[in-house]
C-alpha cells in the first residue's frame, strides 16, 4: 500500500478561483495532482494552456515535474497581460509619480 499526501491545486481568474484538496499518492508530482484534482474541469479552457502553464508552489517557480510533499499549495498561474517593467518605464516616460510598490 503506497502512502498519501494531501495536497491543494489552485487557480484563479477575476471572476473566479478554486482552491481544491486532492489526496495523492506519495512522489505525485505537480502535472499529475492537477489532472488528479480535476480542475480542469471548473477551467475547461485551462487544458489547452496546462502544457505552457507556469506552476509554483506557494508561491515560489516550479516545474509541473516537480515531486509535492505533504501540504504543498500547487499555484497554476495565468500569464501576465502586461510586462510590468515595461508598464512602469511607460509611467516614469510621461513624467507620473508612481506610488509606493509599483
Amino acid at each position: 500500500m503506497s502512502e498519501s499526501i494531501n495536497v491543494e491545486v489552485a487557480y484563479a481568474l477575476p471572476e473566479k478561483q478554486i482552491i481544491r484538496a486532492v489526496n495523492v499518492d506519495a512522489g505525485t508530482t505537480i502535472g499529475a495532482a492537477i489532472v488528479q484534482s480535476g480542475i480542469m474541469m471548473d477551467f475547461p479552457d485551462l487544458e489547452l494552456e496546462l502544457e505552457t502553464a507556469k506552476v509554483g508552489i506557494f508561491g515560489k517557480a516550479s516545474t509541473m515535474t516537480t515531486v509535492l510533499s505533504d501540504g504543498d499549495r500547487v499555484e497554476i498561474y495565468r500569464p501576465l497581460i502586461a510586462d510590468p517593467k515595461e508598464v512602469r518605464r511607460k509611467r516614469a516616460a510621461e513624467g507620473k509619480k508612481m506610488k509606493k510598490g509599483g
